[in-house]
């Protein structure tokens, strides 16, 4: 992924007004992210647990995509997944999270929303590039190349953002 500016990030959501683009929370570190490293740029809202953020670029649409997401943190006794959804990575309790994004346009303003199972952190390209181990310990072995399964990953979190 490309070296993004806040300015490229507030620009790119699909699912949220423009003064509501302006007005969320982004990370101050972008240029000390390792871009290369980055599939997509997901973020949690340090002053709101409940939202997240997620950046994208979408070569196939040429533009960068990004979405608003809220989830539930994991509540004693309450019944989740244990695999991300976009890269397949395990977590313990609390580590994976429905993610809702509400729709664009119209269905959005209608209170539609779409969601999936994602890793907690939104640090899917870390898990599987092994810079960062889950809980649980290192991921389990695949016969698919690191090339392949970032393939994969990008080609369900694309699949998401075409629901939103």
């Amino acid at each position: 992924m490309r070296s993004l500016t806040e300015q490229d990030i507030r620009g790119s959501f699909v699912n949220c007004s423009k003064g509501e683009a302006k007005r969320l929370f982004v990370p101050r570190d972008l240029g000390e992210r390792v871009w290369s490293e980055l599939d997509f740029l997901g973020w949690r809202d340090p002053g709101a647990p409940d939202r997240g953020y997620l950046v994208t670029e979408r070569a196939d649409q040429g533009r960068l995509t990004g979405v608003a997401l809220r989830f539930q943190p994991a509540r004693r006794g309450f019944l989740h997944r244990s695999m991300c959804s976009l890269c397949l990575t395990t977590h313990p309790r609390g580590g994976v999270s429905l993610m809702t994004a509400r729709r664009a346009g119209t269905a959005g303003r209608e209170g539609n929303s779409v969601g999936a199972y994602m890793c907690t952190d939104l640090a899917c390209s870390l898990y599987l590039r092994g810079r960062k181990i889950p809980e649980t310990g290192p991921r389990f072995e695949e016969t698919l190349t690191l090339e392949e399964q970032i393939a994969r990953t990008l080609s369900n979190l694309h699949a998401f953002l075409d629901k939103v």
